[in-house]
């Protein structure tokens, strides 16, 4: 059994959540393994080791699950109904541990932590009323000898490969729509953030989720073990958030098996500001979708788009609002903007940074490095943005704020529209014929009007165009997991 290193260096109350080995058909597997590090992105500390599973391993993975999945398929919905709700119910108890594994792993702030547990929870409790709720349907048949019956049916094993930026969210609204179909999950989360992953499983554990039926595998093998899951005939539906290049990757690797494909991929967010928005509500909301998370959020506003009227005194409020960000730490009272996760992630803000300016781009407030070094960034702003730029056209993923003018709806709209990601947008108005008229036209999957967190477990969530396939939460997101059965009954 690998053990920790610093087991005592996070404060839980429930020390028993900080999980080293992988958890597989109910067991936690550590024995005969090697281990890699996880770290603090703050200070690259190193919080834990972890097992390192091998993708030779994930077919016998995947087979306990499809073992132990037709047990629970059987079960009434009820049963499975009730078993998430204790799932559920733990999670809250422990969100304040969770809040502290998420921060110490994925560095966000302890506050945006707890938020995360308590949205990510949401899931799990929706998914566990949704379970019951898997209607089929009677068809009137075309004589009078037959009738019609349509069954939806748990689609079997399902995988699930999450990022790092939302540890926990990630995976329960995953695991959460799987497990109230019917279907048992193998869980393969970031090399970066493994511990979140492992302690939902041990709480899943504790609310009697059967053995085989949550398994999480934690390796630093990504590819490898995302061919085999993509490959192995036996899971029959793949759900993954992450980059539209390893998204597609994965689409290919999944064609030979023909499964169901969930793909949550890249965005590149616009904003609409129109100049009869209000200047602060739309600083306050393009504020919020901006620098959650330090601006590592697929949904997270990437292309601010801002009337010409009020440009200069839009720019001039939102970097007094950044004057007001506090950097360090995320564990550290009072810090509202953490590290980037990693040093690669760091180096692209200061490329996109560095492009802007180079093309004629204004540094507003930041734009370097903080001086606490490290991953940490200065929150900045940006002024004289165009299309031509790296940060126009692709995910910064940072807490940066690029300014692009425009002067008429009609060029606002064009403008949002160009690009190959269509997943969520944003736009600031009054007016509610605009509101229609520009929701409607733009080209993506969510749309958030007069706000700018709109992520919730009651909703559909995904994209269109390079954004993605499938939809996450709502009643649809169990959809993903099903699939459909038409019985002809003959000779009544």
């Amino acid at each position: 059994m690998t053990v920790p290193f610093q087991v005592d260096a996070l404060p839980l109350r429930d020390k028993s959540l900080l999980r080293s080995n992988a958890y597989i058909g109910g067991q936690w597997v550590g024995a005969n393994h090697g281990v890699f590090a996880v770290s603090d992105p703050s200070d690259q500390s190193v919080i834990s080791t972890v097992t390192d599973m091998q993708a030779h391993e994930v077919a016998e993975v995947i087979a306990i699950a499809e073992r132990a999945q037709t047990s629970w398929a059987a079960l009434p919905a009820k049963q499975r109904a009730l078993a998430l709700r204790r799932w559920f119910d733990l999670i809250i108890v422990s969100e304040q541990d969770l809040a502290r594994i998420i921060t110490a792993e994925q560095g966000k702030p302890l506050s945006e932590a707890l938020a995360e547990v308590r949205y990510g929870a949401g899931f799990v409790e929706w998914f566990a009323e949704e379970a019951k709720r898997i209607y089929g349907e009677t068809i009137p048949a075309p004589s009078s000898d037959r009738r019609i019956i349509v069954l939806k049916q748990p689609i079997g094993v399902a995988a699930a490969i999450t990022p790092w930026n939302f540890p926990l969210a990630m995976i329960t609204r995953k695991a959460g729509a799987a497990l109230a179909a019917g279907c048992a999950i193998v869980v393969k989360p970031a090399e970066l953030t493994p511990l979140t992953a492992l302690a939902l499983a041990e709480i899943s554990q504790r609310a009697g989720i059967p053995a085989g039926i949550f398994n999480v595998i934690t390796c630093s093998d990504a590819a490898g073990v995302g061919r085999e899951l993509c490959s192995n005939s036996s899971v029959r539906a793949l759900s993954f958030t992450g980059s539209t290049e390893v998204g597609r990757l994965l689409l290919r690797q999944s064609a030979d098996t023909v499964k169901k494909c969930s793909m949550e991929l890249g965005g590149n967010a616009p904003i609409l500001v129109f100049d009869d928005a209000g200047l602060q509500t739309s600083v306050r909301g393009v504020f919020a979708a901006k620098f959650r998370n330090g601006g590592q959020s697929c949904i997270a506003a990437n292309r601010i788009l801002v009337q010409s009227s009020i440009y200069d005194a839009f720019a001039e409020q939102l970097s007094e609002a950044c004057r007001e960000l506090v950097v360090g730490p995320g564990a550290r009272e009072g810090v509202t903007i953490g590290p980037l996760i990693d040093s690669s992630a760091i180096a692209k803000v200061e490329e996109h940074v560095a492009d802007a300016v180079r093309q004629g781009a204004q540094i507003r407030i930041g734009g370097s490095r903080h001086e606490l070094g490290g991953t940490f960034f200065e929150p900045t702003v940006l002024t004289g943005v165009t299309s031509a730029m790296k940060i126009f056209q692709g995910e910064t993923f940072g807490p940066v704020a690029a300014l692009i003018r425009f002067d008429t709806e009609e060029e606002a709209i064009t403008l949002a529209n160009d690009s190959q990601f269509g997943l969520a947008a944003y736009l600031f108005t009054r007016d509610v014929g605009r509101c229609v008229r520009v929701a409607e036209a733009l080209q993506v999957g969510i749309v958030g009007i007069n706000e700018g967190l709109i992520s919730t477990e009651v909703a559909p969530f995904g994209g269109v165009k390079q954004s993605g396939l499938g939809r996450e939460g709502s009643r649809h997101g169990i959809e993903e997991y099903l699939q459909i059965k038409y019985i002809c009954l003959g000779n009544v």
